[in-house]
């Protein structure tokens, strides 16, 4: 019998958390495409793997079973494609670089410039990820390294090294009364309905609608994104407001958008990150290397 890896990732995640919609969450799948996959895996089975009650998601003696040995098998299967894509990345010399929304700004293209340098013969190969995706690929292996903003889901599973931090902004539909003003207290918009990343991506939706800087004033939801294009329409057309990084002014004007300074919530932090399991992967920190010296000359 051939079992999909990903019904048994799954199944790990819901083990794991006892929970579907936390697992959902970590594994940025709806509750309801979970619940299908987990039936779908016990009736390859032929056995149940949970009990469902109000209060979780309990394992079954079978799935008891399946769970002492699905995450060696996983973390096997791991190792053995992020090995087989290292391998290939190193005869094409190509090191895959994920990264979200503009990267490292400006520095971007001097971090590659210096990688390019240091490795003659190597290419950077740059991948944007959508929002729903905010490791930029490394925590599922399509990526070796990434330009990420902090905190994302995952981030306590890889390494990471901050490069700078830059101010949050509040991006606004031009005709929207608050555009008006210079600057904008948080607080003032509390009451807006915000565009969202989708709820899979967890601890990086709630930073981006500083979910944590409210004094527990429930967040509204005007609208749902997960790329560029579509989160500036949906700020354009009224469905709501949305934080950003100060950056965005730069590298996503649009008409019909205004940004405005926003005071009262923290600063946004961009980092490069890697896996545990290129600590000595000489390429890998090579390109961390440009990243923490391009950072070092910004100030």
């Amino acid at each position: 019998m051939d079992i999909d890896t990903r019904l048994l990732r799954y199944f790990v995640a819901v083990a794991e958390e006892g929970n579907l919609t936390r697992a959902a969450r970590r594994l940025f799948v709806s509750q309801p495409a979970l619940t299908k996959q987990i039936k779908q895996l016990e009736d390859q089975l032929g056995a149940a793997l949970f009990t469902r009650s109000r209060s979780g998601m309990a394992l079954t003696e079978p799935g008891r079973a399946l769970a002492e040995r699905a995450p060696a098998l996983l973390a096997e299967w791991d190792g053995i494609l992020r090995e087989t894509k290292a391998a290939a990345g190193r005869a094409a010399r190509v090191l895959r670089v994920g990264f979200v929304a503009s990267g490292a700004n400006e520095a971007t293209q001097l971090i590659v410039a210096g990688f390019s340098r240091r490795r003659p013969g190597w290419r950077a190969q740059l991948r944007q990820a959508s929002w729903a995706n905010p490791s930029a690929g490394l925590a599922d292996g399509e990526a070796d390294v990434a330009l990420v903003r902090l905190p994302f889901p995952g981030q306590d599973a890889l390494r990471t090294a901050l490069l700078f931090t830059e101010p949050r902004c509040v991006a606004l539909a031009a005709a929207h009364p608050l555009a008006a003003r210079d600057v904008i207290p948080f607080r003032a918009l509390w009451d807006e309905p915000f565009v969202a990343a989708p709820a899979e991506s967890g601890p990086w939706r709630d930073y981006w609608l500083a979910a944590d800087e409210r004094e527990n004033h429930p967040v509204r939801i005007g609208a749902v994104t997960d790329q560029p294009d579509d989160w500036l329409s949906a700020i354009a057309n009224g469905y709501g407001i949305a934080l950003a990084p100060e950056s965005a002014i730069r590298f996503y004007a649009r008409p019909g958008v205004v940004y405005r300074p926003v005071t009262g919530v923290s600063p946004s932090q961009v980092a490069v990150a890697w896996a545990p399991a290129d600590d000595a992967n000489p390429v890998v920190q090579d390109f961390v290397s440009c990243c923490l010296a391009s950072a070092a000359t910004r100030f």
